[in-house]
């Protein structure tokens, strides 16, 4: 048992190690006066509706170091798919051009474009697929290739269309029954905001009035949020949400404070 304990502290020793070296090699390589041509992100998202076209998206490559003044000319980077990519060239992105020509004249700075693919995508996916892009070439004078890998994370929505007037009947703890009418705002890729929030029909006089849920492919949430953005008070589902066929909304959410706590059931019917 103590032969195995010891295998296993050796194994996590030397992949330590490993992680560290390369960040060591990164670091040594700066100090040594060596630039490096790196994603300006090393993390990003990209959300769109699926089955809506195709979406452009700049990603910033730039170099970095202590010897910039010694790079001269301008340095041309070349960037490839790293082999821990999920997403499908040609289904989920498409890259025009792999090469990006970074000039001094704009600070070392440039653009690499990838093209966001939506048609034919059915959601919802099991898993959003994840583009891993990596330095795979440079050229240019006292600048080599970052080995640090850039995630953009391809996330594909639903379709969905809430926003409009709707006849609202809410009831406050299975008791008080209420009667308004309600506006859903898009303000976002399946987000929305309402008119109204708990009982105060009319608003508060402060803050932002209503609450925001969001639609994932036709399951409903409210968000834990501070009540009408002002208050304390936390506002946030008791259970998903759902739209009915005939396009009625019904959500149900809480609110909640130091000294209270109230559920509110809300059915919301379209107003053609």
């Amino acid at each position: 048992m103590k032969k195995i304990k010891y295998l296993l502290l050796l194994a996590m020793a030397v992949a330590t190690f490993n992680s560290c070296e390369e960040i060591d090699n990164e670091v040594d390589q700066i100090k040594d006066g060596v630039n490096l041509a790196t994603f300006e992100d090393l993390s990003q998202t990209e959300s769109q509706i699926a089955e809506t076209g195709e979406y452009s998206i700049d990603m910033k490559v730039r170099l970095t170091g202590v010897a910039l003044a010694d790079v001269s000319g301008d340095v041309t980077v070349v960037i490839a798919a790293d082999e821990s990519a999920t997403a499908v060239e040609g289904t989920h992105y498409r890259i025009e051009n792999s090469t990006v020509v970074l000039k001094a004249s704009n600070n070392y700075l440039g653009l690499f474009n990838v093209t966001m693919i939506t048609e034919g995508i059915v959601t919802p996916l099991a898993k959003q697929p994840v583009l891993a892009l990596k330095i795979a070439s440079v050229t240019g004078s006292n600048v080599v290739a970052s080995g640090k890998v850039s995630n953009l994370t391809l996330s594909y929505a639903c379709p969905s269309y809430l926003e409009g007037a709707y006849a609202a009947t809410m009831v406050r703890d299975g008791a008080s029954t209420y009667t308004y009418p309600e506006y859903f705002t898009e303000t976002g890729i399946g987000t929305y905001r309402t008119i109204e929030v708990g009982h105060w029909i009319g608003g508060l006089g402060v803050g932002t009035p209503g609450y925001t849920f969001t639609d994932v492919c036709g399951e409903l949430n409210v968000p834990q949020q501070d009540l009408v953005d002002y208050y304390g008070n936390q506002v946030q589902s008791t259970k998903p949400g759902t739209v009915d066929d005939d396009g009625t909304v019904n959500i149900e959410y809480s609110i909640t404070s130091s000294g209270w706590s109230s559920v509110y059931t809300c059915t919301y019917v379209p107003v053609k």
